[in-house]
Formats: C-alpha cells, sequence, structure tokens
C-alpha cells in the first residue's frame, strides 16, 4: 500500500536529534524523514508533515500535537512516546499506559495506519541499567496496546543483535546518523515497503584505553550528563524552545 499523507508525532526520537543536517529544519535529518523520502518515490503526491520536539514527555505529546495531527488527515501517523517519562525519578507506567492507549485509540479511529515503538534495550550495563526494568515493563504496555488496536509495532527492544555503541550519538541518549537510517529501514519493513536502505552496521569501533575511557566519561558528563540533571532539577526541557521542524503537511525534496 501506498501512503500520500505522513505525519510524525513524538519527542526527538522522530524529530531526528543525533542526525545533524543543517540545511533541514531544526537543523535535522532524522529517521523519518528518510523514512518519508523512501515514500515520496512511491506517490508523486504524497505530503509530509513532522510535530515531534524533543524532550516531550507523553502527556505533552498528546496534548500538543494529537488533534494537530488529526486536523491534517493523514492516512499513515507514526507516534513515538513514553521514553521520555519512564527516564523520571518517579512514574505511574500504568497511567501512561492507560493514556497512551486513549491516544492510540483517537488516531486509529480516524482509519489513518498507526506505527508505535517500544523503547531500546539499555542492557543490564551503563546509564540507564537502573530503569530498565521499567522500560521492559512499559514496553509490554505498549506490545499490548498495538495488539489490541491492532497498529503495527515497531519492537526496538528485541533488536538486540544491534551494537548500540556503533548506532548512538556521543550524547549516548540519541541515534547517530547510522541509527537513524537504519531506524528508517525498520519501520519500512513493518509496514512491509519495498526499499534500498542497507546500512552498514559491522563498524569496527576504536578500543580505548582506561584513561582515554575516563577522559571520555568526564567528557560526556560535562557535555551532556551535567545538563541533562540540571534541565531536570530546574524543570526545563531541552525543547522547551523548539518548534516542530514541519508543522504542515509538505511535498518531500529528494536528494
Amino acid at each position: 500500500m501506498n501512503y500520500s499523507r505522513y505525519v510524525a508525532l513524538g519527542d526527538s526520537f522522530t524529530e531526528g536529534v543525533g542526525d545533524n543536517d543543517p540545511t533541514r529544519p531544526n537543523g535535522l535529518r532524522g529517521w523519518a524523514d528518510r523514512f518519508a523520502e523512501v515514500l515520496a518515490t512511491k506517490d508523486p503526491d504524497f505530503t509530509y508533515a513532522n510535530l515531534a520536539i524533543r524532550g516531550r514527555k507523553l502527556g505533552p505529546i498528546i496534548a500538543e500535537q494529537l488533534e494537530p495531527a488529526i486536523a491534517l488527515q493523514p492516512d499513515l501517523i507514526t507516534i513515538h512516546a513514553g521514553g521520555n517519562d519512564v527516564l523520571r525519578p518517579k512514574v505511574d507506567i500504568d497511567d501512561l499506559a492507560r493514556q497512551y492507549d486513549a491516544a492510540i485509540a483517537r488516531l486509529v479511529d480516524t482509519g489513518a495506519k498507526v506505527v508505535m515503538f517500544t523503547i531500546f534495550d539499555p542492557g543490564s550495563t551503563g546509564i540507564y541499567a537502573a530503569v530498565r526494568g521499567r522500560m521492559a515493563l512499559f514496553n509490554e504496555w505498549v506490545r499490548e496496546i498495538a495488539e489490541a488496536r491492532d497498529v503495527t509495532l515497531v519492537d526496538m527492544w528485541r533488536m538486540r543483535h544491534v551494537d548500540l555503541a556503533v548506532v548512538m550519538d556521543s550524547d549516548r541518549m540519541h541515534m547517530n546518523s547510522l541509527g537513524h537510517t537504519m531506524m528508517a529501514g525498520r519501520v519500512l519493513d513493518a509496514l512491509g515497503i519495498e526499499h534500498g536502505i542497507t546500512p552498514d552496521l559491522d563498524v569496527a569501533l576504536p578500543v580505548l584505553t582506561k584513561k582515554e575511557q575516563r577522559a571520555e566519561n568526564a567528557r560526556w558528563a560535562k557535555e551532556f550528563l551535567g545538563p541533562w540533571i540540571h534541565r531536570r532539577l530546574t524543570g526545563r526541557s531541552s525543547g522547551d524552545s523548539v518548534t516542530p521542524k514541519r508543522p504542515a503537511l509538505a511535498p518531500v525534496e529528494l536528494s
């Protein structure tokens, strides 16, 4: 099936953070742009909107993006949400699931094809290990919602064969360009759409000495972890001054 009106909802994952491109709105490309570029080759009338904003939790995504998306009358909707919620010190996963289910039901009622995502598996070590169980619980709810609402699911949690170090940006929070390219292909696969996206994930990473690892960890803490914690403590978000990069449906320029 070809789609002609695609709207993307969500947070930094869908805005494209980590896949920098100064020629594009918000200075980002991302998997959704790459995905839309493939769809545009299959329908000359194809149009695409991206309402996602970095840092948004599930509640604001629903409050700010749901109705504007529906008003665009899309025939395809992708939504990624919940990742920023599960990283907070306290979160009610069951209530989060109820909110998400109601939102998905609203989107499905439009007649559009809907695509959801689970959160990636961070593994048992690293900065996200402490909330891994919380992520797993949220993901099980996402699978249940997707099954009950008959929507397409891209299950990132089960992509464990992918080396996170290869596809993650230097901030250790978002995918890099290779990761976004991979994800565009995975979404196309989930929808059964033919494509030619074949990223090489067999990348040999440099082996750091312990001294180099300490220096890299210190750099990361200063440049990324510290500012992230400060925003949490002050009630601010990286997306506070950000607007949607594609607020209306528009044709896609193919490179």
